[in-house]
């Protein structure tokens, strides 16, 4: 990843790498100030990927470089605070979805523009690979309320997903039909490739699962929970999960238990605020012993780590 000069970067080109990228067209690009010593500069447009049109240059002209929003992403339209397993307000969570397979509630999944949804690998194992059989539910707090229904048109599982210890658990559906946003349907924001989220910081799981360990019946309401980012050495303990970490995971909860994920929520968003108050996907509900439980936290797929086949799936089944 390096930094892209904004000399010559106008709004058509802004449309192009966004539509590269799997989204519909560009929303805001804005030059930031760089003092990096390598950077790309933009050649003369064309048809050509955008990856053929950059050229490496030591840094940026004008020390300015582009930033660059393919949505209007991770905007809250209500947020009443309710701290601890509560129900959710109608646009807390607008990027949240319900994802069915043969009527029933199975995961959950995350809004990331209007014709892709971000969920877990392990939601789609088996049988369960035919998108014929799943529809998709936005904009709902409630599975006694749903919406209109969408299709799927491609279930995409990371190639390296493992079975066995969770590693790379991570699926993009491409929709059939691109979603219309409103004030209760809204995408997430993917984090930069950069972006941390510093051990301790609040942040929001959300999801229709169980609200017990050990429950049949998933919630019929959207619940959240506030859980803190907890550090990875920390969960790779000897205490925690003795190793089970990999680089593409993060873990986050509640060291004391009480606050958590639990079945049913699996695919769903982890999100946390950035400085510019917009929401930010830093994980993907994975897996976790129990459900709140001491020293037992949730693991979540760790977003950074998987972007770059996030963004080449979503380049490669672009609308």
């Amino acid at each position: 990843f390096l930094p892209v000069c904004n000399q010559g970067l106008d709004q058509s080109y802004a449309d192009q790498i966004c539509e590269q990228l799997g989204f519909r067209r560009s929303y805001a690009s804005n030059p930031v100030d760089s003092k990096t010593s390598v950077a790309l500069t933009v050649g003369p447009r064309s048809a050509k990927l955008i990856q053929g049109l950059v050229n490496v240059s030591l840094g940026c002209q004008d020390e300015k470089a582009v930033s660059l929003e393919c949505t209007d992403c991770g905007k809250q339209q209500s947020a009443s605070r309710i701290i601890g397993g509560s129900t959710s307000q109608l646009g807390q969570w607008p990027w949240q979805v319900s994802l069915h397979y043969s009527g029933s509630h199975v995961c959950g999944g995350s809004l990331v523009s209007p014709d892709f949804v971000v969920s877990a690998a392990h939601c789609f194992k088996g049988s369960v690979k035919n998108s014929l059989n799943w529809r998709v539910y936005a904009g709902t707090i409630s599975q006694n309320a749903l919406q209109i229904p969408y299709f799927l048109k491609k279930i995409i599982v990371n190639e390296n997903y493992n079975t066995n210890n969770n590693d790379y658990d991570v699926a993009l559906l491409k929709l059939s039909s691109p979603v219309t946003f409103s004030s209760s349907v809204q995408p997430v924001c993917f984090p930069t490739f950069d972006q941390t989220f510093s051990d301790g910081s609040d942040c929001w799981t959300s999801g229709f699962g169980t609200t017990q360990e050990g429950a049949d019946l998933a919630s019929t309401s959207l619940m959240e929970v506030k859980v803190n980012i907890i550090n990875t050495l920390l969960c790779n303990s000897s205490q925690v999960y003795r190793g089970a970490i990999t680089k593409n995971m993060i873990c986050a909860g509640d060291m004391n238990g009480g606050r958590d994920s639990c079945q049913g929520d699996s695919g769903g968003p982890l999100v946390c605020k950035g400085g510019n108050n917009r929401w930010y996907l830093a994980g993907i509900t994975s897996w976790g012993a129990g459900c709140g439980q001491r020293q037992r936290p949730g693991v979540y797929s760790r977003v950074t780590s998987l972007l770059p086949w996030i963004y080449s799936k979503m380049q490669q089944e672009k609308p």
